[in-house]
């Protein structure tokens, strides 16, 4: 049933539990959503919290999404207000976060708040609007009305890429321009980006790099783009 890599085929449920595949995935998403697995191609692997992972393990425990989450995580004392955009990164920080105390947070990612709510204590606020992608980010005159009064010590968010040259950008239009409202509203703006976008710039521009104070990203990323970037002034955390 486990694949070499630790993964549960969905092929594997089906015949273990006689049901329709469909179920099987619906039930994956599910999983996935409370932090208890991470879909790959045909099925999931089970991922193990922190303090049940064996020290030096290597597993799922030290992904990069949950590498990033921690980093993030160790700049945010009790008590502080968190903005959370959507993203698989920024979910990951919120999962870190559930140790904090008194925290407000913030969120645009119904993702982000369905965890939010279900797995800590924390005052949690979502901005409504409309939800699109698969990330189930909010946007549209709801979400833009409701950045307008709401202010945060940290702004985190994920985008779809980071370059020296063509700033801060995103593959998603209307992601994009919530983006350029939640600049404002920061503190410290903290932008994630996967090791594999970072030198990458996507459709919709943003900003220049020095809209943000720090971004974070995995210690896999290109590093002739990681210099390009400190070059530029860029504060760069590598989980």
């Amino acid at each position: 049933m486990v694949a070499r890599d630790g993964a549960v085929r969905v092929s594997a449920l089906m015949d273990r539990f006689g049901v329709h595949p469909a179920t099987i995935r619906r039930d994956l998403d599910t999983l996935e959503e409370q932090g208890r697995v991470r879909r790959v191609h045909g099925g999931a692997i089970a991922v193990q919290d922190m303090e049940g992972a064996p020290e030096g393990s290597g597993i799922v425990s030290d992904t990069p999404e949950v590498r990033i989450g921690r980093a993030v995580a160790e700049v945010v004392r009790d008590g502080e207000t968190i903005f959370l955009g959507p993203g698989e990164l920024t979910l990951a920080v919120a999962r870190s976060l559930a140790s904090r105390s008194r925290l407000t947070i913030v969120t645009s990612g119904l993702k982000v708040a369905h965890w939010v709510a279900t797995h800590t204590p924390h005052t949690l606020i979502v901005t409504g609007g409309q939800a699109e992608g698969r990330d189930l980010g909010l946007v549209g005159q709801l979400a833009r009305a409701a950045l307008t009064s709401l202010r945060a010590d940290h702004v985190i968010l994920e985008l779809g890429g980071i370059s020296a040259v063509g700033g801060l950008t995103d593959d998603n239009l209307s992601q994009a321009e919530i983006a350029r409202m939640l600049l404002e509203i920061g503190s410290q703006v903290v932008i994630l980006v996967p090791a594999g976008r970072v030198g990458r710039e996507a459709a919709a521009y943003i900003g220049p790099t020095s809209d943000a104070d720090v971004v974070v990203t995995a210690r896999e990323a290109p590093s002739a783009f990681l210099w390009d970037l400190s070059e530029s002034g860029m504060r760069i955390v590598l989980a």
